[in-house]
């Protein structure tokens, strides 16, 4: 591999899956520069045959041949992966981690406070384009460093530079909050099959729905409160719908989820 742009993920699962894939198809690098390392072997497959890139069995190797390393394990597996690598990690090395509650100053405690390491928190519509993305730099990443991650994540969604003790709560709300988000939707469809639509149709409805009210908030610019104003007239149908989720509490098991994700992130992180 050449040192162009060589990506290297240490972890082959999903969410290392869909960033190689945005990337390359991006343009920003090729499946030649790119390659990966895992211990199971269902998922070296299956990253080879999303991304066209190569899938090793041996982290170091990764190293070696990449400047750019994402590390992409599980948090508890964390600790045992940078002892391992610690070997190989030079100063051409970029590090961005994305795994959950896992602080710069943990992996440089491994890997030493002069390496260059990007903490980042990406969310699973990276897949389709759509990530909602934040990340925060060492004191010893570079300017250059920083536009680098910026234009990798851009590329596969939109990426805001934050500081590194807002992340736990990145990860409570645009991290898990694809789930929360999709347990709503399955709440929609099924409240219009309870009301006699099918369900297939119920489904479309209830995902469309939520697609287009995310796309008129970012593209014009609105404030949730007024997309709401906009569709509840007067003794309508809409305004009948939210007096039902008030007494749900709707809000407050939205705001619940993102803090129990958020202090789940943290206990992570001390694991």
């Amino acid at each position: 591999m050449s040192d162009a742009l060589t990506i290297g993920f240490l972890g082959a699962g999903k969410m290392a899956t869909a960033l190689a894939q945005g990337w390359i198809q991006a343009g920003l690098t090729t499946a030649q520069h790119v390659c990966a390392s895992d211990p199971v072997a269902a998922a070296r497959e299956q990253f080879t045959k999303t991304t066209g890139a190569a899938a090793l069995t041996d982290n170091s190797q990764v190293v070696r041949q990449c400047q750019t390393i994402v590390l992409a394990v599980k948090p508890q597996s964390m600790a045992d992966l940078l002892s391992e690598i610690k070997p190989s990690v030079s100063a051409k090395h970029l590090i961005i981690s994305i795994a959950a509650g896992i602080t710069i100053k943990q992996i440089a405690g491994v890997l030493g406070d002069d390496k260059r390491i990007i903490r980042v928190m990406p969310n699973t519509p990276c897949l389709v384009g759509a990530s909602a993305s934040a990340f925060a730099a060492s004191s010893a990443a570079t300017a250059a460093d920083v536009q680098l991650t910026e234009r990798l994540l851009s590329s596969v969604g939109r990426a805001m530079q934050v500081q590194e003790k807002l992340l736990d709560a990145v990860t409570g709300l645009s991290g898990s909050g694809p789930a929360f988000v999709a347990i709503m939707i399955e709440a929609l469809a099924d409240g219009g099959v309870r009301m006699g639509l099918p369900r297939d149709l119920a489904m479309m409805l209830a995902m469309q729905t939520v697609l287009g009210s995310a796309k008129l908030l970012l593209e014009l610019g609105l404030h949730p409160g007024e997309l709401k104003d906009m569709v509840a007239s007067p003794a309508g149908t809409t305004i009948a719908g939210i007096q039902a989720l008030e007494r749900g509490g709707m809000r407050a098991a939205l705001i619940d989820a993102v803090e129990a994700a958020t202090l789940r992130a943290v206990e992570l992180g001390k694991q």
